[in-house]
């Protein structure tokens, strides 16, 4: 089968489009026949080396896949052939950018309906993490304010969805190019970053900061001011401190995205309720994943990429 594969970590040149084994499926997993896989910023730092996730070499990139199950493992009960479904895969082992994949049965759900099975590959981590850093890390209730830092981006636009649809107050902070897109995914207050002073706009403390930005880290914790006593402070930026204050009893809580299978079918849900809209701005070819690679590394990329093998 095709895929695109790294046998070392660096630039984007160790990815080759190449023919690998096609894998088969131990106990407790599926082959899928890949529809697409997404590319995320992760991917990116794997394959350069600088993030600490422990992958096998050589490695096949693309941790967030849509497709058809084609193959079914021993002791697998609830999937069958045919079924077109989604999976948040094992981050250190071989992911999607290829013809086929193996996944793990408990990582796979049935996908939506509504959207292109391609799509649905640019649903699971970045929703997973929006979900878990508002309400399992933030703790965020109806009738509560968050204020979310960086929300032009794909986990801050399902944010925005996500904590309006659960009745939650939203201010955001978003650059020109992305204020449309983040008025239309349902935020309260848009305050752009370019040109506003963030602590000066804001009408009153939150109970949650969301951060989703690379900020500097000292205007990080002076945006701590903004959090009333008791809130919480909640970054994706694991590469940098989440700031807190124990003074005020502001709890710091940094997000590692978890494979949840319940919670992933019920955000597929949400998408064909029409609750949640799902962010697909490009559409490549697998062979072309080498060039996302270095639009990535030039800091070029903006919105979210799926990658198909046909």
């Amino acid at each position: 089968m095709k895929a695109i594969q790294f046998q070392e970590v660096g630039g984007p040149e160790v990815l080759r489009y190449r023919e690998i084994v096609q894998p088969v499926p131990a106990a407790g997993q599926v082959r899928l026949h890949v529809a697409a896989s997404a590319f995320n910023a992760a991917d990116n730092g794997m394959r350069a080396g600088f993030l600490p996730i422990p992958i096998e070499l050589p490695h096949v990139p693309g941790y967030d896949v849509s497709g058809t199950i084609d193959a079914v493992g021993e002791g697998v009960d609830g999937l069958t052939v045919g079924d077109p479904v989604i999976a948040f895969l094992p981050m250190e082992r071989d992911g999607g950018a290829a013809e086929y994949v193996v996944a793990p049965a408990d990582a796979v759900v049935a996908a939506p309906t509504s959207i292109p099975l391609a799509d649905a590959a640019a649903l699971p981590s970045v929703a997973l993490t929006a979900w878990q850093a508002l309400f399992d890390e933030g703790g965020l209730a109806a009738g509560q304010r968050v204020l979310i830092i960086g929300a032009g981006g794909v986990v801050g636009k399902y944010a925005v969805q996500l904590a309006r649809r659960a009745g939650v107050h939203v201010i955001a902070t978003a650059g020109p190019r992305s204020i449309e897109a983040v008025r239309a995914a349902g935020a309260d207050q848009i305050i752009d970053h370019t040109d506003t002073d963030l602590l000066d706009a804001l009408d009153g403390q939150v109970d949650v900061l969301l951060n989703l930005a690379p900020i500097d880290p000292e205007q990080f914790t002076a945006y701590v001011t903004a959090v009333r006593d008791g809130g919480v402070v909640v970054s994706t930026t694991a590469f940098m401190p989440t700031p807190g204050d124990d003074t005020r009893g502001v709890q710091a809580r940094t997000v590692f995205v978890l494979r949840n299978r319940d919670r992933l079918a019920q955000l597929v849900s949400l998408v064909d309720d029409g609750a949640l809209t799902v962010e697909v701005t490009r559409r490549i070819p697998l062979r072309e994943l080498p060039t996302l690679h270095a639009e990535a590394t030039a800091g070029r990329l903006s919105g979210k990429v799926v990658v198909i093998p046909a």
